[in-house]
């Protein structure tokens, strides 16, 4: 949100003080004029993050399926095939990571290496029926975490057409600078003739041709400040669009009418503000996190179920009085002999879990509570910002009124000095003062109305509703 204040009073201060905002046929290289809507448009389908974020929130999309899926039973289906040695021995033996081979065999007085074929077919399923909502908070963790990554792409919406609608206006602004600078060196040109003829047949101080000249001079850096000014915002307006650096040929009717419906009262209500939705779905997706890891430490309820079938070499009599009754043949080793099955219910509970759990919930809910302090910052930032762009707004618009008295006072006076100065009855100082005078309130004049539609941005910003600046035409 600093961002996007920043972004709005930074075109508001620059058009203020740099100049109005209108089209500049000069500085145009495109034929067809981009409007407002047509940028939003461009900036939502072609800028990376909002891309970035969409592919996050189908990722967790995804995630909600696959967190249902969780809760199906595992079932395995396996074939082995091996050719080895049976040899037994008596003695004790515990379970250890890794892999782990069991022979089945008689008891011989020492070691020989028969060896034979065999194979082993099993299918196997496991279905935890019951884990005190375990599955189920599973799957409302997944929710959550969808719900805060929409939440974060609207957010991401919100905040890009908030950034091109600030770069639109300011680009507008510094097209007016320009085309009001062109304006005020072509004036000051003309003059500048005037004072060098009554110069030259001895009218006028020979002084006041330099003065005239100091002037063009300054009028021509205006011009130059103007450009540039005009090319950075242009540049900022393609960063915001998400494409190449270029010019823009921009619709102007911001600068020649008001917004059609503003606001009757102050507006006051940030309830859906698409950054406090999205803070709002961090912490209740912190908060089902929280409730999905109290869950792992409950024992669990399982059903399981077996099949297999084995075959073998090893004929069903040998031992070390008949060592012979075995073959070398594969088909003979690989053929399923023997079935069983196996069918039961088992409970789990690894007891050790229930103070680790508890720590790692513990340090779920601060994480919730941050992301509530965070929420809180932010809700009583747009409040103050809200009531602060209410107030510019009126700001705005009585700018509005008084900038048409201001311009025909300051081209009244011009014109008066310069008949005066015709005359010799004033100085070029005089003239040149009005000149200024009047190049100002020309720039107040045109930048009154981008001035109003930058505030209701403000406003727009602010409230978390963008309908109130776009929906003005």
């Amino acid at each position: 949100m600093k961002t996007t204040k920043k972004l709005v009073i930074t075109g508001i201060l620059s058009a203020v003080f740099l100049g109005p905002a209108c089209f500049s046929a000069q500085a145009q290289q495109t034929d067809s004029v981009l409007t407002l809507q047509n940028a939003l448009n461009i900036a939502l389908s072609k800028q990376q993050i909002i891309k970035a974020k969409d592919n996050y929130a189908k990722a967790s999309a995804e995630s909600i399926i696959g967190a249902k899926r969780d809760g199906l039973p595992d079932f395995v289906l396996s074939a082995q095939q091996s050719y080895g040695t049976i040899n037994g021995l008596n003695g004790t033996t515990s379970g250890l990571p890794g892999l782990t081979t069991i022979t089945a065999g008689p008891i011989a007085a020492k070691q020989n290496w028969n060896a034979a074929f065999g194979a082993y077919y099993s299918s196997n399923i496991d279905w935890n029926i019951f884990s005190f909502g375990l599955q189920k908070a599973h799957v409302a963790q997944a929710k959550g975490i969808y719900n805060m990554d929409a939440a974060d792409l609207e957010q991401e919406k919100f905040q890009q057409q908030v950034r091109v609608a600030g770069a639109y206006l300011n680009l507008l602004a510094a097209q007016r600078l320009h085309y009001s600078m062109d304006v005020n060196q072509s004036r000051v040109s003309q003059l500048r003739d005037v004072i060098l003829i009554r110069a030259v047949n001895g009218l006028n101080p020979g002084v006041d041709s330099a003065i005239a000249n100091a002037e063009l001079s300054k009028a021509r850096i205006a011009v130059t400040d103007a450009i540039n000014y005009e090319q950075n915002q242009a540049a900022n307006l393609s960063i915001q669009l998400g494409i190449n650096n270029q010019s823009f040929s921009l619709d102007s009717s911001y600068v020649s009418q008001l917004p059609a419906r503003l606001p009757g009262q102050p507006i006051d209500n940030i309830s859906n503000h698409p950054e406090l939705n999205f803070l709002s779905a961090r912490v209740k997706s912190s908060e089902l996190s929280a409730k999905f890891i109290s869950k792992t430490s409950m024992p669990r309820v399982s059903f399981f179920g077996m099949l297999q079938d084995r075959g073998s070499g090893f004929g069903t009599g040998y031992n070390p009085d008949d060592p012979g009754s075995y073959n070398h043949s594969y088909l003979n080793g690989i053929d399923p002999i023997r079935g069983n099955y196996l069918v039961g219910v088992g409970v789990a509970w690894n007891l050790t879990d229930l103070g680790r759990v508890a720590s790692r919930v513990k340090s779920q809910h601060y994480n919730s509570d941050a992301l509530t302090n965070e929420y809180n910052y932010l809700e009583n930032n747009l409040n103050n910002q809200l009531k602060e762009s209410n107030k510019q707004l009126a700001n705005a618009m009585q700018k509005y009124r008084e900038a048409p008295i201001q311009l025909k006072a300051a081209s009244d006076a011009y014109e008066q000095k310069k008949t005066l100065y015709s005359n010799g009855l004033a100085t070029i100082v005089d003239v040149t003062q009005t000149l200024y005078n009047l190049n100002r309130a020309e720039t107040d004049k045109d930048i009154a109305s981008i001035a109003v539609w930058q505030s209701l941005l403000y406003m727009a910003a602010s409230s978390g509703n963008f309908n109130l600046f776009i929906n003005q035409f």
